[in-house]
């Protein structure tokens, strides 16, 4: 059964008045932001902190997830000066953290892996203080890819899994085991990367699918784990199930924390880059 109404704990609000800062930097620097493209709840949490997830590679994705508010289309060639325009982005924010992302671009031979290097090249050239958080797609499941990627190396390499296998459907061209193998993958190439994953929930997924993803994801030495509900962007992308209570996110949690994950965050709002800084604080 497909759910519109959204519950008392689900009515936060966005104040575009509070995001013009960063929207004049971002538009001057010619860059894109997660938080934007995907229409992120807490967009206007992040702006107003002057902190943001930044999408390189282009805003427009070959896969066609029908969860995701990302642009479909044929995307353009990788720019050659976005990593120094994101570099500038971060000195002039001044961010502890940063975290980076991209749209899946299956039409890159390496999946965007080089562009994801040389960001985070540059970003270190200009903030070596700040630590770098990867959340990158599969790769198409490339070796080769990944060790190019974590040559930069990232403080934190995540990739989600976003959600159980039975409900792969709505990640057209995603793989729930070619995401583990790459997060095991990453552990074998650098064991001393922490590794992260994300979920949403409210999909018509089942506790002990849910519990059994936990185990899996503990097994490919994952490290930090998000899980959020998931909001559909509009009326024709995957509409939610279920609206997930507090207390179940609370459950969550000590679910995953009881197998051995280093941090959890669970609640309504989390999403798997929303005060990514907080991972940081919490040893593995």
């Amino acid at each position: 059964m497909k759910i519109t109404r959204r519950p008392a704990w689900l009515q936060k609000k966005v104040r575009p008045g509070a995001h013009g800062e960063m929207d004049r930097l971002v538009g001057d620097l010619r860059l894109n932001t997660v938080c934007r493209e995907a229409c992120c709840p807490n967009i206007t949490d992040c702006f107003s902190r002057k902190q943001a997830t930044f999408l390189i590679l282009g805003s427009a994705c070959t896969r066609l997830c029908s969860f995701c508010s990302v642009v479909k289309t044929q995307p353009l060639p990788p720019d050659n000066d976005e990593p120094a325009r994101v570099a500038e982005a971060v000195s002039r924010l001044g961010l502890r953290h940063l975290v980076i992302t991209s749209p899946t671009r299956d039409d890159l031979p390496d999946g965007g892996a080089a562009q994801f290097a040389a960001t985070v090249a540059a970003v270190r050239g200009r903030s070596p203080a700040t630590t770098v958080e990867l959340l990158i797609p599969d790769l198409g499941g490339s070796r080769e890819a990944l060790i190019t990627l974590l040559g930069a190396p990232p403080d934190i390499l995540g990739h989600n899994v976003e959600t159980v296998p039975r409900l792969y459907a709505i990640r057209q061209g995603a793989d729930y085991h070619r995401s583990l193998a790459l997060l095991a993958l990453a552990r074998e190439l650098a064991p001393g990367v922490k590794s992260k994953s994300g979920i949403m929930v409210g999909l018509g997924e089942t506790e002990e699918e849910l519990l059994r993803l936990f185990v899996q994801l503990r097994e490919v030495g994952c490290s930090y784990l998000s899980i959020g509900q998931y909001l559909a962007p509009s009326r024709s992308h995957e509409q939610v199930r279920e609206f997930i209570s507090p207390e179940r996110f609370d459950y969550y949690r000590e679910e995953a924390l009881a197998l051995g994950f280093a941090h959890v965050e669970s609640g309504p709002y989390v999403r798997s880059s929303y005060l990514a800084e907080q991972y940081l604080d919490k040893p593995v």
